[in-house]
């Protein structure tokens, strides 16, 4: 597969004309080229000529990395390892932003690039007239055979570059074999979003393993059902389950993206009960689409982005409130619902309509009103519902048998396509499945399971680690031994040295930070303290310099902030309210001045369930800090960190 604008042998490079090479990349560009990006191109062009010259190899100019939606501005493959280069022509600085966005390139190449995996990757800096800095042209590489950036300019390009074949080992590079190599990423879901919105199709952005295939099994299986629906004229419910990390949401943002720009009825939206993952998908897509604009030389507001951006991603609470104002069928007639199993039982409903909206005696819980909403189209429609198992942690939230037995109670034309999966028990929905047995219309299809976790590249059972861990389960020590070779999780009792672990693990723009459960109320002496709200869209978005993000350490975030999001490196911070002790979970919430015990089973699910979002979060790695207690505070007595921390030690985790 070709995935750059221009590729050629480093001596048919330095032989062509100018003219010649800025033509085939204008061509294979597929849009028109501005005058800086060509200027661009050719000043690359006449720094690399004379320094190539009488070098072997292979060149590559614009190298497509479609997770992060970047092109590498030239690639080069000389013997035995990959130089990725990063021009910042006229540039006098090496920027910090810039250090990491080509330490990105090579890192994405070394974890998603199949045949990049065991070849040395060098990233270089290329500032053109920025001063010589000897002491950055040291050779550090690291396990994985990728080099830390390299600060270079014209003058020194050539000796680091002999420097780094001489320091690095391995096999020469079969270039033909390299540029088949399968381009195999595992992005986060904002990378996701991203590119998806761009116009990537999902295989571009996934991985080609079985977890991938299941992927695109279920997204195919989805798209039939639709068609199926308006050809025929059905409505139609759909519920998708799968494990933490499996691309539920992958899923649905792939269903929705794929009608951008077809007839009006055929185009989805995607609705989430959970505001921090919209807010924080809403600005990131803005803020590419206002990005994207600039580099095109166009210009797009903020607002305008916004306000194209809330068509695709919107707050299933505001589509309901649209629906109570507006009796008309909603624009959209396919509505794919994230977390479905978040949605508001009768009594949160009732109680809200009531209280904010004046509407006294509401009789329909939250599933059934946004069923009867999408009903009021005459012929067909399409809901599907993602549902996650184990995640509910706010008070009403239904789980997904009110779904069924809204379909049961109100909708009985309605077809119904089930995850064979549905009747696990993390997803509570046994009894009223029970109750569907007799009921026409209704399929059971195991390609609307997704199995496999995709959040972690490195390791694609860490949710049922996590599993274990909380059942208590002795297999949790067996699978933490096959973990741990390629995903790291750690222990301490010190925060401070957890920091220090989170930054000496990230590298290029990797993003990490601190999560706590809400109930965290001890850990203020460390600085923790969960009542401050922090702003996720500052947390997950913003950059390095901004002390509002999640790589300051200052500001944590709870499950609620991070549920359905994710994080490179994490540190899950433990607190008293959730302890081991004497073989058992203990649940305790913090009032007024002392711990109280949980005794309401539903308030424990939430408890467990907090936890478990948060140990679900990393996808590359973890430090589990347990505080050491202080005996002179009543409130955060000694034993009540002990006994935690003695288990998770059983386990297997190793203190650092």
């Amino acid at each position: 597969m070709n995935r750059s604008y221009y590729s050629d042998t480093i001596h048919g490079f330095c032989e062509s004309r100018k003219q010649e090479i800025l033509g085939v990349l204008a061509q294979n560009s597929g849009f028109d080229i501005i005058q800086n990006q060509r200027d661009a191109w050719a000043m690359q062009i006449d720094l690399l000529k004379p320094l190539l010259d009488g070098l072997d190899g292979r060149i590559y100019f614009e190298y497509s990395i479609p997770r992060m939606g970047k092109r590498i501005d030239v690639l080069l493959a000389i013997r035995h390892v990959l130089f990725v280069l990063e021009f910042k022509v006229g540039s006098d600085s090496y920027m910090k932003s810039a250090i990491d966005q080509v330490w990105d390139y090579a890192l994405d190449l070394k974890n998603f690039h199949q045949t990049s995996h065991d070849v040395s990757i060098a990233p270089m800096l290329f500032a053109s007239e920025a001063k010589t800095l000897l002491a950055m042209i040291s050779l550090s590489a690291d396990d994985d055979k990728v080099f830390r950036p390299i600060l270079t300019n014209q003058d020194v390009f050539l000796e680091q570059m002999r420097n780094i074949l001489d320091f690095a080992e391995g096999a020469e590079i079969n270039s033909e074999q390299w540029e088949n190599g399968r381009y195999e990423p595992t992005p986060s879901i904002i990378e996701a979003a991203l590119a998806l919105y761009r116009g990537h199709a999902v295989e571009d952005i996934s991985r080609s393993d079985a977890s991938a295939i299941n992927l695109g099994l279920t997204t195919r299986s989805i798209l039939k059902i639709i068609d199926d629906a308006k050809t025929l004229k059905r409505k139609v419910i759909l519920f998708v389950t799968g494990v933490p990390g499996a691309g539920k949401t992958l899923v649905g943002l792939n269903i929705a993206t794929q009608r951008i720009g077809e007839e009006n009825d055929l185009k989805g939206v995607f609705l989430s009960g959970n505001g921090p993952l919209v807010a924080v998908l809403r600005e990131a897509l803005a803020r590419d689409m206002v990005a994207r604009a600039k580099e095109r030389g166009e210009k797009t507001g903020k607002g305008t982005a916004s306000r194209q951006v809330k068509a695709f991603v919107q707050n299933v609470h505001n589509f309901r409130d649209d629906c109570l104002e507006d009796p008309n069928p909603p624009y959209n007639r396919i509505s794919i619902f994230d977390e479905a199993q978040r949605a508001w039982d009768l009594d949160q409903t009732a109680k809200f309509m009531k209280n904010k909206k004046h509407r006294p005696g509401f009789s329909q819980s939250e599933p059934e009103f946004l069923i009867s909403c999408m009903d009021r189209h005459e012929d067909w429609t399409v809901v599907i519902c993602l549902v996650g198992g184990g995640q509910e942690i706010n008070t009403g939230e239904a789980g997904i048998s009110q779904w069924i037995d809204s379909i049961l109670g109100g909708f009985p034309d309605w077809h119904v396509y089930l995850s064979d999966k549905l009747v696990d028990s993390e997803y509570d929905a046994g009894k009223a499945l029970e109750r569907m047995t007799d009921r026409k219309n209704v399929n059971t299809l195991p390609e609307l399971h997704l199995g496999v976790s995709m959040r972690s590249f490195r390791a694609e059972n860490v949710s049922l680690w996590v599993k274990q861990l909380l059942d208590i389960d002795k297999a949790a020590k067996d699978t933490l031994m096959i973990l741990k070779e390629r995903y790291p999780i750690v222990l301490c009792r010190c925060i401070q040295k957890a920091k220090v672990w989170l930054r000496k693990q990230a590298r290029g723009s990797e993003r990490y930070g601190i999560v706590v459960s809400s109930q965290a109320y001890r850990l203020k002496p460390l600085a923790i303290d969960v009542r401050y709200n922090t702003d996720p869209v500052h947390w997950f978005l913003n950059g390095k310099d901004d002390v509002r993000s999640s790589y300051y350490l200052e500001d944590v975030a709870t499950e609620f902030q991070v549920q359905g999001l994710e994080l490179d490196w994490v540190c899950v911070t433990w607190d008293a309210d959730f302890r081991h002790d004497n073989g058992s979970w203990q649940y305790w919430s913090f009032k007024g001045h002392k711990w109280q015990h949980i005794n309401k089973k539903e308030r424990q699910i939430f408890l467990i369930n907090a936890y478990r979002v948060l140990l679900n979060r990393a996808r590359q790695g973890m430090v589990i800090v347990v505080p050491e207690g202080d005996d002179e505070d009543h409130t955060r007595q000694k034993k009540f960190y002990n006994s935690t921390y003695q288990y998770l030690r059983a386990v297997g985790l190793e203190e650092i």
